[in-house]
């Protein structure tokens, strides 16, 4: 593997990985890879990751998985920071083209067309 590798899911699975956050890829196998998680290795089947050689810099909308209990109810969808992994509401009032994460402070673009783990 040459250089640093960024992954994250890009299926709809319950797994030790948030939804629409990168993580540092740290070896990738033929059947699984090893992301950083917390600053500890965590497996993941290969084939759920999106691995890519920088992460976007911008915010992910994610839609609510099923069964999701520790968020607010109302949240149908919600944004995962791209610095910290952090989750942030979708504005209620119109497109704000960014956003600044009460946890990181960092301000980035919200990526509203991406089409995260729709369909």
């Amino acid at each position: 593997m040459a250089g640093i590798q960024w992954g994250r899911l890009q299926a709809d699975v319950h797994c030790a990985l948030r939804r629409g956050a990168w993580y540092r890829v740290t070896a990738i196998g033929t059947l699984e890879a090893t992301v950083d998680v917390g600053r500890k290795p965590q497996s993941v089947p290969s084939f759920l990751l999106q691995i890519v050689s920088a992460p976007p810099r911008r915010w992910t909308v994610v839609p609510r998985p099923a069964g999701a209990v520790r968020m607010p109810r109302d949240w149908t969808r919600y944004l995962v920071c791209p610095s910290c992994r952090d989750r942030a509401a979708v504005p209620a009032r119109g497109q704000p083209r960014s956003l600044t994460c009460d946890r990181c402070r960092g301000e980035f673009q919200i990526d509203c067309g991406e089409g995260y783990l729709a369909g």
